[in-house]
């Protein structure tokens, strides 16, 4: 007989994307501005899976005592993240994400910890939890985890969906998410129990190349998407928020994946790349003309 905990192969439920709205039928939460992630606790040892069913565990070794704050085998939905003043810091936890030397990890996990943000829990002492309603799902969540050990739970609000929303505009927040109180946990799939309210857009796009600097490294990138035909549209170029490590990353995949074709006559002396690699942009809106309102690149996308 399967078994969530055993199995390993949970992917995150997702969200549609709304308007700020109020509802006595749903609760409303901070929408955290980190990585996804599945926690898997118990048997005195913690597996991190992003949604890609990676394991990620080594890379934040200050999360590996979580397992104390369950009695039982439990599995929990939650947010990695990083935070500055209080406030997420994807850039911060985009570096730790990308890190491979185990010593520089451990200094990192002491000068730029990671925090578990759980706000969901899927399986406890040998029970799939999610046929059951959101409430009754989160009653567990209080009653069976322990904060401590960089594991916290999500807190929400009722009703006030709109306030709450204005609220993380005026602190410079990513938004808020809104969960039916009746919702099932759909495993994988994109339901209307759950939206997001986005104060700014954030959008995974494909590399399509890059235009070099005088000494041919990486300056702006160039991004796409396919559209619902199957061909690659541009979205635009972005330069702000390139760290050093992800050009490194960029031009090394650029050695064997270039073609000689481009994919966007508008763009000159471009270095064209197999569309592979994922990445976030961050921007107001988009233009009239496809384009991206003040993007910035807020880094690539280990798990997608």
């Amino acid at each position: 007989m399967s078994d969530l905990f055993d199995d390993r192969n949970i992917s995150p439920m997702l969200l549609y994307e709304t308007q700020a709205f109020d509802d006595e039928d749903y609760i409303y939460e901070l929408k955290l501005d980190g990585i996804r992630c599945i926690a898997y606790l118990g048997d005195g040892k913690v597996v991190l899976q992003n949604k890609r069913y990676k394991d990620v565990t080594a890379l934040y070794p200050e999360l590996h005592e979580m397992h104390c704050c369950v009695r039982r085998r439990t599995v929990l939905d939650g947010e990695l993240v990083v935070l500055r003043d209080g406030k997420p810091d994807f850039y911060a936890l985009q570096k730790r994400s990308l890190m491979g030397n185990a010593f520089k990890i451990s200094l990192a996990a002491k000068s730029n910890p990671v925090q578990f943000v759980a706000y969901d829990i899927l399986y406890n002492n040998g029970k799939d939890l999610t046929d059951l309603p959101l409430m009754e799902r989160k009653k567990y969540l209080s009653e069976k985890v322990t904060e401590g050990y960089n594991l916290n739970v999500s807190r929400y609000i009722e009703r006030e969906g709109t306030a709450f929303f204005e609220l993380t505009k005026r602190e410079g927040l990513e938004g808020i998410v809104a969960k039916r109180k009746d919702g099932k946990y759909h495993i994988g799939k994109r339901t209307r129990d759950w939206l997001k309210v986005k104060v700014m857009q954030d959008e995974d796009l494909l590399i399509c190349g890059y235009q070099p600097d005088e000494n041919g490294k990486v300056k702006d990138l160039i991004l796409g998407y396919f559209d619902e035909e199957g061909k690659l549209q541009c979205r635009g170029k972005v330069y702000l928020g390139i760290s050093r490590e992800e050009r490194r990353i960029i031009e090394a995949f650029a050695k064997n994946n270039r073609i000689s074709k481009p994919w966007f006559a508008k763009y000159r002396d471009a270095v064209w790349l197999k569309p592979e690699l994922v990445g976030t942009a961050h921007f107001m809106h988009e233009t009239q003309s496809g384009g991206m309102r003040q993007p910035v690149w807020k880094g690539l996308r280990e798990d997608k």
